[in-house]
This record gives structure tokens, C-alpha cells and sequence, in this order.
């Protein structure tokens, strides 16, 4: 049966108006143009900075917005095309071409980063602290903290240009496998072809032996291509290590905590916080076994309904519950968001070949972002979809800011996605009057907050193990799944019964090939969302403004700076418990529903 979402597909042309438009050759060759002009005339001056003026830097940092933008125009429409067909042949020769050419021209300006990180730092200083310069002091002090990590130029060049073959190669060919997947499965008697995200859409189905035999077919099935996916992780585990070990990072998490702007030793406490309350999310576990009659819940049951679903939840309506919900909060959270309906910016269509999952890309502040979502009529692909807007809502606020403090780092990252999901639970709760409507909305919602805190916490610790042991051995697809096991039955603890073929759990999970260590960056956003939407309640509409002009700041300062006015403290463990606090009163609320 089809999804309501029938249909729903992207409109890019404003980006490109297809994969052979002559805008994107013409992009590439002005951006290498742009930038062979650029290093005559700016490398000279990054080499005498005695003589180098404010003036001089500034021009230099406009004109690298001008080519970086272009470049990003040109990368995400090629990006957002492979994402949305990943099968297909065009898209995929067009990705690459993309990828080479803009190596080319990153590697021409590669220069101005690499000398400005000799800049001895009272020199430094004299620009960070210059008037004219307000405007990029963050995102240059941010370079300093790499001068340890940095290479020569070429070797630089060199990882640029080996990349491409490498570990981004690596990543193509995941992508091609995983969205290529297809699972043949017994439904009522027939045989069923399913890919991915239709397999992982069924271990909620209501229907238990279905539940069963779609996680032991989904898991069979990835054990057939067991041994390619283990060894594309291994390699990228490798390839890290190496980089690793020729940057000078002492941890395979420290270049991940530099990006994200963030103290090692907050994510340490938010972690350890994190398992401390694990005994949470397993009362929920036997509390749910008690609701299905069950002694213990099975790993496929984690995810069946309790009461009474909505199903099916049509794309309709979940368009015109954000759009209010939204509205309750501000009336520009709405018309930020019907924005993304009205003009196609939204590709919800669930169909062969697209990527799984879902995301939100933002280009540029000149653009508006895009969203990709495999809408398939559950409550949970609403939710999911009011999750992507907030991120495009975080986007389109932010675009005040320059390219270079546009993107936020991924632990501000998922602020805004995370409490519009709240604002739209909060929303639909007091619409619905049944109370198996209500059982089953509440339980989806701390289901969601649990794989979100919990379950991305042992993501995070499962790549940690997993890139020790590589240190000192190959990972066979063997020692993957024992450390996913282990990792996996300190969180369940005896309150879920883990089946075996769960130990080819970790292989489809995209953010370990794409964006290693990006796991906590989810903890740490739920956690700060529910202390955020603490305050909220609490203050009402004098919140607003607060929250509006953190989105608006973008990255253009360190998160735990951005978070300072609004009272948050990263290195407080008892900010960290607070958030556990918020999910032990979902629990409680439940309980008074049953």
C-alpha cells in the first residue's frame, strides 16, 4: 500500500535545474578561477603579516565566502540528488565529479587557513581583537585550536586528494549498499520484498510474530553482506587511527570534540550521567512487559504499540499539526515552516534507491535549507518530520550570520530539532480524549526520548570500544558484534531479551561511516532540550525571545557561550540529572494512564 506521501518530492532548482545544467560546470570552473586569483594575491600578504592590514583580511575573508558558498551550492545539490537516488548512475557520476573538482579548488585555498595558523599569537591577537574583524573573530580563533593537528600544505593536499578515494569512497559504497537492500519477508502468506527503512518501519508494527519474523529476516539479511559492511567499518576505523596518529590527536574523540566546540571533559559527565540512569529506561522496559503480558519483553517488542495507535497518520495531517503546533510557540516558527510545504522543499516520498533515514541540509545563509524523511503514515513519521523542520527552522533563523558562522556545531546542532518535537507532542496530547490514544502517544514519547539519550549514548560507547580494539587487531564481523552485544546488555540489563542475530545491529547505522562520534552530539541535545523546555513551561512567553535569538546566533560562538545567558552549565553534573528528572515525570504521567 502506498504512503500518503505519494509524491512528495524536492524541488532543487534553486540550487541547479538538473544533473547536466550548464550552471554547475560553469559554478565549478568560476569557484577554480576565483580561487587560482585568490592564492596570487592573498598568499603574499597571509606571508607577511607584519605588513598584513584589517582591511586586507577582510577582503580576503569576503572573497572566501563568495567561493565556499558556490562551491556548497554545487556540492549539496549533488549531495541532495544521490540522497534522493542513490541507484542511480547520473547522480553518482555527478557526486563524484563534484567531489573531485571541489578538492581541487579547497586545495587552492588551502593556503590562507594553513598560514594563518603560523601567525605567532601576538600577531594573532591583533586581528582577533580588531573592530573591523568582529564579525569573523570566532570562526578564526576557532582555527587556532587546530594549529597542533596540521599538517603541511601538502600533505594536506595530499589527505584532500587520497580522501577521495578513501574514506569517502568508502562511504559511497555504503550508501549504495544499504539503499540497494532489499528483504524478502512472509506478510499474510505472501512473499514481500521490503528495503531498509520498510524493515525497520515494522519493528513497530502491532502485530508480534511479524514484529519477530521482520527483525530475524532484517538481521539475516545483513549477515549476507556481513562481510563487506564489517570491512568498510574496519577500514574507516583504520583510516581515522591513522590520520590520528599522524595529526597528534591522543584520542580517536578529540577531533570530533574540537568541531563540536566542546570540553572532553563535559561529554565525560554527560556520559557517566547518562549510565548512571539506565535503571530508567529498563523500569520502563518491564513496565511495558506488564502492558503486554508479557514476563519480559523480547528486542523486537521495544518497539510495539501500547493502546491505541494513530495509524494511519497521513502527511496531511501531519503538516497541519507542526504548522500549529509551531504557531502555539511563534507565529515565525509557523511561516518559517509552511514555507518548507509550500514550495517543496520537503522529499517524504518513501521509495527504492533513496537513502534511508532522514535529514535536513543546509547550504548556505543565501539558501534555504532542504529535507529528506521516508514518510510512511505512522505518528512516528510526523514526529520525525517535525524534528527535520526544527533543524530547517534553525536554519532559516541563522541566516542573518556569514557563511563562516552559519553551521553550528553538532551539540547545538540538535536544539531546535528536538524541542519542536516536544512543542508538537505537547500540541496533539490534549487533542486526543481516549485514553489508549493517549497511552500510546505518551509511550511513543518517551520511546523516542529513550533512543535518544540512552540508545545514542551506547552508540557512542560502542564506537569507542570498537576503535580500541582496532588498535591492536582487523575487526572481524565477529568481534563487531561482541562488542555491540556487550555494550548493548549493560542498557537492557535483564529487563529485555537481546536476540543473537542483534549483533548485526551496528552495520546500517550511517552515522558510524559518515560522522564518527556524531552519537553524543544526540545526548547532549535531548538532555539541554529538556532542561530548555523546563524553562519554558516555566516562563511562558518571556522565553521565546531567548530561545529566537539563540537559533539566530548560529555558530557564531561556542556553544557553552551561547548557553551561558540561559543559565546552562555544561560541567554541572546536576544540570545533566535534571534532564533525567524531566524523563523519570514522563514516566510517572504514563503510569497515571494506566
Amino acid at each position: 500500500m502506498a504512503s500518503s506521501a505519494e509524491g512528495i518530492r524536492w524541488n532543487l532548482n534553486d540550487l541547479f535545474t538538473a544533473a547536466d545544467d550548464p550552471q554547475i560546470e560553469n559554478t565549478l570552473a568560476d569557484c577554480r578561477t576565483r580561487a587560482e586569483a585568490f592564492a596570487k594575491r592573498v598568499r603574499p600578504l597571509m606571508q607577511n603579516p607584519q605588513t598584513l592590514g584589517a582591511e586586507d583580511l577582510l577582503r580576503a575573508l569576503a572573497d572566501l565566502e563568495i567561493i565556499y558558498e558556490a562551491l556548497g551550492r554545487v556540492g549539496s545539490y549533488a549531495g541532495l540528488l544521490y540522497a534522493a537516488d542513490t541507484a542511480n548512475p547520473v547522480h553518482q557520476d555527478l557526486e563524484q565529479k563534484v567531489e573531485q573538482r571541489s578538492t581541487e579548488v579547497r586545495n587552492l585555498l588551502l593556503f590562507f587557513e594553513l598560514e594563518w595558523l603560523k601567525f605567532d599569537d601576538q600577531t594573532a591577537d591583533r586581528f582577533l581583537g580588531n573592530e573591523r574583524l568582529k564579525s569573523y573573530a570566532h570562526y578564526l580563533r576557532n582555527l587556532r585550536r587546530y594549529r597542533p593537528h596540521t599538517l603541511t600544505e601538502p600533505e594536506e593536499k595530499i589527505v584532500n586528494e587520497k580522501n577521495n578515494t578513501g574514506p569517502n569512497a568508502f562511504g559511497r559504497l555504503f550508501s549504495e549498499i544499504t539503499s540497494a537492500f532489499l528483504f524478502t519477508l512472509d506478510i499474510d502468506g505472501k512473499q514481500e520484498p521490503r528495503n531498509l527503512s520498510q524493515m525497520l518501519s515494522l519493528l513497530h508494527d502491532p502485530d508480534r510474530a511479524l514484529r519477530q519474523r521482520a527483525m530475524e529476516t532484517l538481521y539475516r539479511g545483513l549477515s549476507e553482506h556481513g562481510q563487506v559492511l564489517s570491512f568498510i567499518y574496519d577500514t574507516l576505523i583504520q583510516d581515522h587511527l591513522t590520520m590520528d596518529r599522524l595529526r597528534l590527536y591522543n584520542d580517536p574523540m578529540a577531533q570530533r570534540h574540537l568541531s563540536n566546540e566542546i570540553d572532553p571533559g563535559a561529554v565525560k559527565i554527560m556520559m557517566e550521567v547518562t549510565e548512571e540512569h539506565y535503571g530508567l529506561a529498563q523500569d520502563y522496559f518491564r513496565l511495558k512487559a506488564k502492558l503486554l503480558g508479557l514476563p519480559r519483553i523480547a528486542l523486537y517488542d521495544q518497539y510495539a504499540p501500547l493502546g491505541k495507535e494513530a495509524r494511519p497518520f497521513r502527511y496531511a495531517q501531519a503538516r497541519e499539526l507542526i504548522l500549529e503546533a509551531f504557531e502555539s510557540f511563534d507565529p515565525c516558527f509557523r511561516q518559517l515552516a509552511a514555507e518548507f510545504f509550500a514550495k517543496n522543499w520537503i522529499d517524504a516520498e518513501v521509495r527504492n534507491g533513496k537513502r534511508g533515514g532522514a535529514f535536513c541540509a543546509s547550504p548556505s545563509p543565501k539558501l534555504h535549507p532542504y529535507i529528506l524523511c521516508n514518510y510512511d503514515d505512522h505518528l512516528r513519521d510526523a514526529m520525525t518530520l517535525s524534528h527535520e523542520l526544527g533543524h530547517g527552522l534553525h536554519g532559516c533563523l541563522s541566516r542573518k550570520q556569514n557563511y563562516f558562522n552559519y553551521d553550528t556545531p553538532l551539540t547545538t546542532a540538535e536544539t531546535a530539532s528536538i524541542f519542536g518535537e516536544m512543542l508538537v507532542f505537547d500540541h496533539l496530547l490534549p487533542t486526543v480524549s481516549d485514553r489508549q490514544a493517549q497511552l500510546a502517544l505518551s509511550a511513543a514519547r518517551i520511546e523516542d526520548v529513550l533512543a535518544t539519550v540512552f540508545r545514542q549514548n551506547v552508540l557512542t560507547r560502542f564506537e569507542e570500544l570498537a576503535f580500541a580494539a582496532r588498535q591492536g587487531r582487523r575487526l572481524t564481523a565477529e568481534a563487531l558484534g561482541n562488542l555491540w552485544l556487550d555494550v548493548n546488555r549493560k542498557y537492557y540489563g535483564e529487563a529485555v531479551e537481546i536476540v543473537d542475530g542483534y549483533r548485526w545491529g551496528w552495520s546500517y547505522i550511517p552515522h558510524f561511516i559518515h560522522s564518527r562520534f556524531y552519537c553524543y552530539s544526540y545526548v547532549f541535545g535531548q538532555l539541554l532540550v529538556l532542561a530548555l523546555y523546563r524553562m519554558y513551561k516555566e516562563q511562558g512567553k518571556s522565553f521565546v525571545p531567548k530561545y529566537l535569538a539563540l537559533l539566530a546566533a548560529g555558530g557564531s560562538d561556542s556553544p557553552e557561550a551561547l548557553l551561558r545567558p540561559l543559565g546552562v552549565d555544561i560541567h554541572d553534573r546536576e544540570f545533566w540529572r535534571k534532564g533525567f528528572e524531566e524523563i523519570a515525570a514522563m514516566l510517572a504521567t504514563l503510569q497515571s494512564l494506566i
